[in-house]
């Protein structure tokens, strides 16, 4: 069998593959959203929007303030009343990535190495998991990783100014996505002078640090034109174009009073400010919530390639695949004689490095927020198994090349079968099939995973849309609900907690609520429980007498109940509202 003919049915059975991945992430996107983000901002937000006719502040909701290039276009199936097709349309930037890969790899290697970056890319555990989840991660990444390749056409066109501009409106639309954008707003910006003079000394030709600085300010302007929107919005809303990163420091610039009338926005600053705090004490806190040893936190940024897992914050929420930490250092066994190659090496493995180093030391540790860097990744896990392969080739001894041989072909499988086993474990999970031949109705399946959900349901038919209801650790997952919620943690302070701490006179927790115009009550019990048991006597006795003598239990569900404040001037509307 000749070489050519092995490569096309290798092409072929990475083609049969490939429609056999998408067909699967499409099965698994087919079922109601029941992810939490999906629940508190990507989808809740749009639809407030919807029902509201336009854009507008919600103080209440920290994440409204912020950008939303996607979540506008979530809108739109939203209008027509479909809430799956969003998930379609986060996986469309998976697809418009891979398709990158491929591009980029077929020109610099061959359309077999482009077909497998792809496939192996698109299989990755957390490719497949946040392709079938409402979130906006994947379109941070296609930007991302857009703009970075761009700015490798500019350089081989000889700087042409179209690629420039092009890959700065990318890096402004990966910021309009996601604030994580602005890490790659930041180091694509200071990689534009260094490549411009590595690339001008690479071909001897005389280098001007005025034209790299200038090519560095016009692919800031571009990124900032596309940034823009979200820029002005937040600007006129709050004062600070990038709320609610670094409010106090807009805040003490601009000479305001900090968020006059708007005491969410307070909140807001000081959530998030424990956020960015965490990334110098993010080995201690490890330390004392999973009893991690200095050798383990010494190791983390590797045990992020090999010990990922869904759902457990412990392992990083997410899964990747081994190999994208071990193939990328092959990718540098065998220098190039292509200069050029040789840089867009080297600068992929900086800008991962980079990225990766500030999100690592600025975010709670979560797979998906370095989600960016694997494309780049991919292509140098990629270039590393094509070196492997060269150099396998280049052995005299025909027993040891033979046996060299079956070894590297065993890595793409090696590569493929890893990812292949998280996607069935997400059908185990997921189980998909139930819901579209009909096994489970809309309702049983996202009780499934959202127990809440018939407590919400059972709300949402007997309640007005204007009746205020105190949702008691909902955790902000308001988007089935019809009702106006009020998001409340009382371990994390908030409405029941300032009640309680009140030092006000003649005020009891039911005439406080009453005051606030909240009739109903909607909360977790077990986390309401094992709050109360924590309060000291006296404000468990204020608790436990609102609970049994000023609210009535109307529904109860899943470990969630659903109350009625009572009051003579506030009755209980049976009639639907919906």
């Amino acid at each position: 069998m000749t070489v050519r003919r092995t490569e096309k049915y290798l092409i072929f059975l990475f083609l049969t593959f490939l429609a056999c991945l998408v067909g699967s992430i499409l099965l698994l996107s087919s079922v109601p959203p029941v992810s939490r983000d999906a629940l508190t901002h990507h989808l809740f937000v749009p639809r407030l929007y919807i029902e509201h006719g336009g854009i507008y502040e919600i103080p209440s909701l920290p994440f409204s303030y912020y950008p939303m290039n996607l979540d506008l276009l979530y809108m739109i199936p939203l209008y027509l009343g479909n809430d799956i097709v969003p998930k379609y349309i986060h996986f469309l930037f998976a697809l418009l990535t891979a398709w990158l890969i491929y591009d980029y790899l077929s020109k610099r290697i061959s359309s077999l190495y482009g077909l497998l970056g792809s496939l192996f890319f698109l299989s990755i555990p957390i490719i497949v998991k946040l392709s079938i989840t409402v979130y906006v991660d994947l379109g941070l990444m296609f930007f991302t990783t857009a703009s970075l390749l761009l700015l490798f056409r500019w350089l081989n066109s000889k700087y042409k100014t179209r690629y420039l501009v092009l890959a700065g409106i990318c890096c402004g639309l990966a910021a309009g996505t996601k604030y994580n954008g602005l890490i790659a707003f930041f180091l694509l910006s200071l990689f534009i002078p260094v490549l411009y003079i590595r690339s001008q000394t690479q071909n001897r030709r005389k280098t001007s640090s005025g034209k790299a600085a200038g090519f560095g300010l016009l692919f800031v302007l571009a990124s900032l034109l596309a940034f823009s929107p979200w820029l002005i919005r937040n600007t006129l809303w709050t004062g600070n174009p990038i709320y609610p990163l670094y409010n106090s420091l807009f805040q003490w610039t601009s000479g305001k009073a900090a968020d006059k009338g708007h005491p969410t926005r307070k909140n807001t600053e000081e959530i998030v400010r424990k956020i960015t705090s965490r990334g110098s004490g993010v080995f201690a806190t490890r330390k004392i919530l999973y009893h991690e040893t200095w050798w383990q936190a010494l190791l983390l940024p590797i045990r992020f390639f090999f010990e990922g897992k869904d759902d457990d914050p412990q392992y990083f929420d997410g899964k990747l695949n081994p190999f994208l930490f071990l193939l990328p250092f092959f990718a540098f066994s065998r220098k190039s004689t292509n200069r050029c190659l040789q840089l867009e090496k080297y600068t992929l493995v900086a800008f991962a490095g980079l990225f990766f180093f500030f999100t690592f030391f600025q975010e709670a540790l979560r797979i998906r927020y370095i989600v960016s860097i694997i494309p780049s990744l991919t292509l140098l896990s990629i270039f590393g198994l094509k070196n492997i392969f060269s150099i396998t080739s280049e052995i005299q001894s025909i027993l040891t090349k033979r046996y060299l041989m079956l070894l590297c072909l065993s890595l793409p499988a090696a590569m493929l079968a890893c990812n292949g086993r998280y996607i069935v474990q997400q059908f185990q999970y997921v189980q998909p099939l139930s819901y579209i031949l009909g096994n489970v109705d809309r309702k049983q399946y996202i009780t499934r995973f959202r127990p809440e959900y018939p407590v919400i349901q059972y709300a949402n038919d007997h309640l007005n849309r204007d009746a205020n209801v105190l949702c008691i650790f909902l955790g902000n997952r308001g988007y089935y609900m019809s009702f106006t919620p009020i998001f409340d943690m009382p371990m994390r302070g908030g409405i029941l907690t300032g009640i309680l701490s009140s030092a006000s006179q003649g005020k009891n927790i039911k005439s406080e609520l009453l005051h606030r115009n909240i009739s109903h009550i909607l909360l977790r019990e077990d986390l309401t429980q094992n709050w109360f048991q924590h309060l000291n006597p006296g404000d468990q006795e204020k608790v436990a007498s609102f609970f049994h003598y000023d609210t009535k239990k109307l529904y109860s569900s899943g470990g969630y109940s659903f109350l009625r404040i009572l009051s003579k001037t506030k009755p209980f509307d049976h009639s639907p509202g919906r």
